[in-house]
């Protein structure tokens, strides 16, 4: 962020992360800033016919924006569209997977925290969502990478090395309530249990430590890649403790 020492305005680099109707013609920006920090600022006349505004803060694009400070939402004074990942016409299903990614961003970034790497992951998940519109496993299998990466990163990463209740190395199970992937023999005594291959397995120890390039050069399946999204879901809604709306549109729940 740049700004003058005192002064009630400044800049920032943020991502579009959602917006909500004002009065008539205004609207309240939710933004990811460079730094990770939430900050939600109007942008007054933003809904009037050809506003400019409008067009350089949609959703999912990233915008350099001067902010005035304000006594509960700052104000979007200016707007410099700085990329588009989606590109000017996005798929539906890219927007869908788009969705999913800025609700998950939202619930990781807070008003007085700072945390650069969410705005990274964030906006490079999204720049490479936008170069697979179409190709919905790869889609699919990308939200799941990012989901998983992100809440590894604030603190929930998944054990799944062996039986988190045991330390079984034969896995059949994955819990989210227990923390990872569990042997047969524990997962009978734990509810909800999702049943899992060796590939299913070997797919969600993939998807911490290979970047998002690597992993959609990978062949992958819509089965597949359907279950690592139900799982990154369930990973999510459990330890965000929060209804992931966007992604249970997407999952058809």
């Amino acid at each position: 962020m740049r700004g003058m020492a005192g002064s009630r305005t400044y800049r920032t680099c943020a991502i579009v992360l959602d917006k909500t109707k004002l009065k008539e013609t205004d609207l309240i920006l939710t933004l990811l800033a460079r730094d990770g920090r939430e900050i939600r600022a109007v942008a007054k006349g933003a809904r009037k016919p050809g506003s400019r505004l409008a067009a350089r803060c949609e959703l999912f694009c990233t915008v350099d924006l001067l902010l005035a400070k304000g006594r509960s939402l700052d104000v979007v004074s200016q707007a410099d569209l700085v990329g588009a990942p989606l590109g000017a016409a996005p798929t539906y299903e890219a927007m869908q997977r788009a969705s999913v990614i800025a609700e998950v961003a939202s619930l990781c970034c807070f008003e007085d925290a700072t945390d650069p790497f969410v705005f990274s992951i964030s906006a490079k998940a999204l720049r490479v969502l936008g170069s697979l519109q179409g190709d919905c496993p790869h889609m699919d299998l990308l939200v799941a990478a990012y989901v998983f990466k992100l809440l590894s990163h604030v603190g929930y990463r998944p054990d799944l090395s062996s039986c988190v209740a045991c330390g079984d190395p034969a896995l059949a199970f994955f819990s989210a309530s227990a923390g990872g992937l569990l042997c047969s023999s524990c997962a009978s005594s734990v509810a909800g249990a999702e049943a899992v291959d060796a590939e299913a397995v070997n797919w969600l120890r993939a998807l911490l430590p290979l970047t998002f390039d690597e992993l959609v050069l990978q062949h992958v399946d819509t089965g597949t890649s359907n279950l690592l999204l139900a799982l990154s879901h369930a990973w999510a809604a459990t330890h965000l403790d929060a209804r992931l709306r966007a992604m249970e549109f997407l999952l058809g729940r």
